[in-house]
């Protein structure tokens, strides 16, 4: 294993001081126990009435979850260590340090620890709260690794569009309404080329040889629908996308709208391949009647070292599209400023 570690134990520390100093002016880090919280948020007497946006799970998908930390998205992160759920007490200390008195939102991943976690700090908090889940990962058909569908790339739009509301002074009940239809309307599947490589393991997660892919792959390595041949990437790419379109037609969802396309990296996908799946997407997705009105290309939800892919399609309307355009200003997304 090749990697810029020192000690496997401290990776996650350093990385997130890392992190809190070169974005000091948008975040702070508390250690005890490890959560980040926006940096206008950490006096009571200097914020917004508003409902609080937290999220968090596993370290190892950054940016996600504190790279989108701001305005515009969310206000405190609990990152677990890599690849593993945050503990109750991040998620308790967290809240508790961003609550304004109209609640808080939890943003969770689809994942039984994540969920089992999460639920149990709603619990015990002594405010009003809810849980968006999400579950936008249309590659998983029966799984015996997740509670169901699991939480991916769409994630992010969750996020970004619920901070987003929640920063016009709407009420708990209307973010997560909001944070529902989103996830409701948004379809994910990735493919992997290779594994990932856990620090603390230091050996890939899954064996791959390079004449195959796994499609459908986890963002933690788990695997995927089957593994394959490798071959041209249109046809990759026709058969996620067509996994996606079979996914909104099972759950009936109506597709001939405008649409978010996201073509998010894995972590260790050049650009250049990632400009080239969005290419070949569009065209698939405007064929079949769907009008790509708004798209982002990048590493956004990653899995360490993963090269590979994945491709999200978030079916926009009026509101939904209201708070995407928003302005946002968090260390990984910002526009509008």
């Amino acid at each position: 294993m090749k990697k810029f570690v020192n000690n496997v134990e401290n990776v996650l520390l350093e990385s997130l001081s890392g992190f809190a100093s070169a974005h000091e002016d948008l975040v702070n880090l508390d250690l005890e126990p490890t959560y980040l919280t926006r940096k206008n948020l950490t006096l009571k007497n200097d914020r917004k009435n508003k409902v609080a946006i937290i999220s968090g799970g596993g370290s190892g998908h950054e940016p996600l979850h504190a790279g989108y930390i701001g305005f515009g998205m969310l206000d405190a992160a609990c990152p677990g260590h890599v690849f593993t759920s945050p503990t109750p007490d991040q998620m308790i200390a967290a809240a508790e340090a961003v609550h304004a008195d109209k609640g808080v939102l939890f943003i969770v991943k689809n994942y039984a620890g994540d969920v089992m976690n999460f639920e149990m700090a709603a619990e015990m908090l002594p405010f009003e709260n809810a849980t968006v889940l999400t579950s936008d990962d249309c590659a998983v058909i029966n799984s015996t690794y997740t509670t169901g569908r699991r939480g991916v790339a769409g994630t992010m739009i969750v996020e970004k569009c619920v901070g987003s509301l929640a920063e016009t002074g709407a009420d708990l009940q209307a973010c997560k309404t909001l944070g529902d239809k989103v996830n409701n309307r948004t379809a994910s599947i990735g493919v992997a080329l290779t594994s990932c490589t856990v620090p603390a393991a230091g050996r890939p997660t899954f064996n791959i040889s390079d004449t195959e892919i796994e499609m459908g792959v986890g963002i933690h390595g788990e695997p995927g629908r089957k593994r394959e041949a490798m071959r041209e990437a249109d046809t990759i790419i026709k058969e996620m996308i067509d996994a996606i379109l079979a996914d909104f037609k099972a759950r009936e969802i109506e597709t001939k709208s405008e649409a978010l396309l996201l073509i998010n990296g894995f972590g260790a996908t050049p650009l250049m391949e990632l400009y080239l799946i969005y290419n070949a997407a569009a065209k698939l997705l405007e064929q079949n009647g769907i009008k790509i009105s708004r798209s982002l290309v990048g590493n956004y939800v990653t899995a360490l070292d993963m090269v590979g892919a994945s491709i999200s399609v978030c079916l926009l309307d009026d509101e939904i599209k209201q708070h995407w355009d928003s302005p946002v200003h968090t260390a990984a997304l910002r526009w509008g400023m």
